[in-house]
């Protein structure tokens, strides 16, 4: 096996309501272009070797994990990490306001004192528990730690049913008056509801769920084309402007080939 192939990233998708992202091992041999995003983005690099570059011509900065900002021009170098966490959070979640409040458009770096226990959790969760649950609690919590915020789930019996409603038909095209009226609230009720419980706005939340739904049926072994159409885009094109336009990478960038995705298609073989 040649030095290209045996460095080729190998990674996992994990997600839950306003965060998704990558954890993996190996890169694509250089670093990613620049480019900006509406999400905020952590990246922490194990057990060292992260570099970040803020700004189209800035320096290239070691350090343990970075916080970008949302819609900052950036790159991130992981080639030289034995493990690598990217995550993207919504900046209108609570977490995702906490940050932008304390990022305040500008790059932080993280030290491998504040990443170091999050780091060695993440790698025992990935590669000897291979618990896509674990990976998530951790993230979740680490994020939690940086942002100062508890975490928040829905709990209003006519957002949880609205939720519902949007999960079945997470393909379709949806309303904030047709969902308002499922609950039988008035929209400008609903809307400011959804917002309270959800840390979203209706439109924001559809988006995420749909590209949620891609991206797990992605790891499942589904291809582009029939996971773009089974969430609800138009076709491959249009998801890929969307994840673009969200996360900086089109969906067709990174192979989930990671222990979380590999158990899981040897629980879907075992139970088909």
């Amino acid at each position: 096996m040649d030095k290209a192939a045996a460095n080729r990233y190998r990674g996992d998708f994990v997600a839950w309501t306003g965060v998704c992202g990558f954890i993996g091992e190996g890169s694509s041999g250089a670093p990613i272009s620049p480019h900006s995003h509406y999400a905020i983005q952590l990246a922490i690099g194990a057990p060292a070797g992260l570099r970040v570059q803020f700004g189209r011509h800035g320096e290239w900065q070691s350090c343990a994990a970075a916080l970008v900002p949302s819609r900052a021009t950036h790159t991130i170098d992981v080639t030289g990490c034995a493990m690598s966490v990217v995550l993207f959070i919504e900046p209108e979640t609570p977490t995702g306001k906490a940050l932008s409040a304390r990022l305040q458009g500008r790059l932080e770096l993280l030290d491998a004192d504040t990443v170091g226990v999050a780091a060695e959790n993440l790698d025992r969760a990935w590669h000897v528990e291979r618990s896509y649950d674990a990976v998530k609690a951790v993230c979740m919590q680490f994020l939690h730690q940086i942002s100062q915020t508890a975490p928040r789930e829905p709990s209003d019996p006519r957002v949880l049913a609205a939720i519902e409603y949007l999960r079945q038909r997470v393909d379709q095209p949806v309303s904030l008056p047709e969902v308002a009226k499922t609950v039988n609230l008035s929209p400008e009720r609903f809307r400011h509801l959804f917002v309270e419980e959800t840390g979203m706005p209706l439109r924001t939340y559809v988006l995420w769920r749909r590209l949620l739904h891609v991206w797990t049926l992605l790891t499942k072994g589904e291809t582009l084309s029939s996971a773009a159409h089974a969430a609800g885009f138009a076709d491959a094109a249009h998801l890929s402007r969307t994840a673009r336009t969200m996360f900086g990478l089109p969906p067709s960038v990174l192979q989930m080939s990671g222990p979380l995705s590999a158990r899981a298609r040897e629980l879907q073989h075992y139970f088909a």
